[in-house]
């Protein structure tokens, strides 16, 4: 901060001290000038170097970590399909370093901001007309926030193209499409797609940022004419003799070195400032949370008594116009296996999604014995529900976490862990696994590739975790198996929803499309575009000779011709 003044005024002695011929006193001002000049340069590589630093290592660790348990708070699916609160964790993924450098551009600006002072302390002792200069160096500040608010609107405008264009790109780039697209030969009309997305992104922030260049471009005009007339009036002074020439090397060195000055601490100031822009999608995020978040408290019961009951539940989801679930009642009695059926769209999973409270519905109830599911703490009820959904995660990490995040208070403890994977018939995988439970899973993490079933049987073992639901949810918990394996793996798992039955009451709910895997299950409920169309036992809907009847008869007779082919 101190250097550059330093610098000048030992450039003015040292040329004054020549002129007196006074060598030794030049020779300790050149060598206070060399000292300041050495120092400077130093200390601004060295704050680059550690900001820098700091800067990439808070923002990648605590800012993106902030973000995303931001999101992970927020109760329901429902969020995360909002376009308003997409585009703003689209801006912030790609502001972690500026949010986080803000701060210290922050102490920057006031620095520079000091040194500049001085510096205009030191002209004035010249002439105080030069410090008319302070005036035109706030044009650049002022045209510059306008440049900045500009590119701010353009980024969260543009951030749902930019999504686009990043989902496309993976889809072109990863192993999961891989195989058809090369099959179909999508591959160019993707990367056309991708292309056309980005050109779109792009050109908003393009014309943007051209806009803010000229707001810049003139601030920084305005800036020049003011600076000229000051070197002018310096050039006059030093002509009429009313300035020593070491005044004019103090001058001359303030006036070269105030540009970069004033530039250094606009820039700080600038930053600052688009550190502050930034940061509004961060508060708008956290505004988010804490007003959407649900207030409930009330803890589910130990053990379900009556069960789980439906009334009047009806469902749209967001951006739609025609209902998921619509006029739903029915009661799924505690201790009981419910079956869902029904063709695809039904609303099977919709209905899942309901009882696990990552949606709420429109309209009507779901109680849990005698309490309102929506007074339920959210995060209190799914610690009571374990879950094999139908789109189940992959998680490339050790097979045994991968099992174990299905309780997180038994994911180091090894025996749980094996004990799910015995419930999932899964003990043969583990046993070909090069590492057992400590296998890498992922092939770009240089791990384990497992197949579309494998996934599922981990899956499975995963929500078989929890030894104590009050709701076990199966959906499509075999689509991806043989029909051996799903014969096996539901008696096992009809087994295990009795167990869990005689310990908590706890409703067992399996979706399925194959008929003939359910005909155990004490209840089936028969769907039918979002609406409950029969419910009763395998035997009790056979004999009524209606939807299920008709469904049933079809897979049965598809399976024969396939085992006569």
């Amino acid at each position: 901060m101190v250097t550059t003044p330093v610098l000048a005024l030992a450039l003015r002695d040292t040329v004054d001290a020549m002129l007196r011929h006074d060598p030794r006193a030049a020779a300790v001002g050149a060598a206070v000038a060399a000292l300041s000049y050495a120092l400077g340069r130093y200390l601004g590589s060295l704050d680059y170097t550690l900001v820098g630093m700091l800067a990439d290592r808070i923002g990648t660790l605590h800012i993106r970590r902030h973000v995303e348990e931001q999101l992970a708070r927020l109760d329901g699916l429902d969020h995360l399909e909002r376009t308003d609160l997409l585009d703003r964790v689209t801006v912030l993924r790609n502001a972690s370093w500026q949010l986080n450098h803000a701060p210290w551009q922050a102490v920057a600006a006031v620095c520079d901001a000091l040194r500049l002072g001085l510096l205009l302390l030191l002209l004035a002792t010249v002439t105080p007309w030069l410090l008319l200069l302070i005036g035109f160096a706030a044009a650049p500040l002022w045209f510059d926030q306008r440049g900045q608010r500009s590119v701010f609107a353009a980024e969260t405008d543009t951030a749902e193209q930019f999504r686009l264009q990043r989902h496309l790109f993976n889809l072109a780039t990863e192993a999961a499409g891989g195989k058809e697209l090369r099959v179909s030969g999508a591959g160019p009309s993707l990367a056309r797609r991708q292309r056309h997305a980005w050109d779109l992104a792009v050109a908003g922030r393009f014309r943007a940022r051209v806009r803010a260049a000229l707001w810049t471009l003139a601030g920084w005009t305005v800036f020049t004419v003011g600076f000229t007339g000051g070197l002018l009036v310096l050039v006059d002074l030093t002509a009429r003799g009313a300035a020593t020439v070491g005044d004019l090397v103090l001058a001359v060195t303030v006036a070269v070195t105030l540009r970069n000055a004033i530039q250094e601490t606009l820039t700080a100031v600038s930053h600052t400032v688009g550190g502050r822009v930034q940061v509004e999608p961060l508060l708008w995020l956290r505004s988010y949370v804490r007003a959407t978040r649900s207030r409930a408290h009330a803890s589910p019961p130990a053990r379900l008594r009556d069960g789980i009951t439906l009334d009047g539940v009806s469902f749209t989801y967001p951006g739609t116009t025609r209902a998921a679930l619509s006029n739903v009642s029915v009661s799924l009695p505690a201790g009981s296996v419910v079956a869902i059926v029904g063709e695809y769209g039904s609303g099977k999973t919709t209905l899942v999604k309901l009882l696990t409270q990552l949606y709420r519905p429109d309209c009507g109830r779901i109680r849990v014995d005698d309490l309102d599911l929506g007074d339920l703490s959210p995060v209190a009820w799914r610690a009571r529900v374990a879950a094999a959904f139908q789109d189940f995660g992959r998680f490339h990490i050790a097979f045994g976490e991968t099992v174990g995040i299905g309780d997180l208070s038994g994911l180091s403890d090894r025996a749980r862990v094996l004990a799910a994977v015995d419930a999932a018939d899964s003990r043969t995988l583990v046993d070909r696994l090069p590492d057992g439970l400590d296998t890498q899973l992922g092939r770009q993490f240089d791990g384990v590739e497992l197949s579309e079933g494998q996934w599922q049987r981990t899956a499975l073992a995963r929500a078989s975790m929890r030894t104590d639901p009050l709701l076990f949810v199966l959906d499509e918990p075999t689509a991806s198996l043989d029909a051996p394996s799903e014969h096996h793996i539901f008696e096992r798992y009809l087994a295990r929803a009795r167990e869990l039955a005689d310990r908590t009451g706890a409703v067992t709910v399996i979706v399925s499309h194959r008929f003939s895997t359910v005909a155990g299950a004490d209840r089936i409920l028969v769907l039918h575009e979002g609406r409950l169309a029969e419910q009763g036992t395998h035997a009790e809907l056979l004999a009524a000779d209606g939807r299920y009847a008709d469904l049933y008869g079809i897979q049965a007779t598809a399976y024969d011709l396939s085992q006569k082919g």
